[in-house]
């Protein structure tokens, strides 16, 4: 699966999450996205880093190669993350669009 596909999957997981008081983290678990833990996890780690998500906590001590996941996790989607998920609609709709176009059209 596409990386980006999976990002798009958190975030609008956890943009529909907003409307509950609590969130159920299998949603959005490596199993569900049919990924592997090590991929899930540095992909929450980035989107916690670029300021998509925060509720995450990580650490990472001088034997690991890379930063873990610290239990509990309670992500919740920030003003970028619902941001990147609105650009993300738009570009999704324009592509979309200029498909039926192209596909209507002969010779484009």
């Amino acid at each position: 699966m596409n990386n980006f596909s999976i990002i798009y999957k958190i975030l609008k997981a956890l943009e529909a999450a907003m409307d509950y008081d609590e969130f159920d983290t299998k949603q959005i678990s490596a199993e569900r996205l049919g990924i592997s833990y090590q991929r899930w996890e540095k992909i929450m780690i980035m989107l916690t880093k670029s300021g998509y998500v925060e509720g995450i906590v990580y650490d990472q001590v001088a034997a690991d190669y890379c930063p873990h996941i610290e239990e509990p996790i309670m992500p919740v989607i920030t003003l970028r993350g619902l941001e990147y998920l609105s650009e993300n609609g738009l570009m999704q709709r324009a592509a979309n669009i200029a498909k039926g176009i192209k596909e209507t059209i002969p010779g484009i």
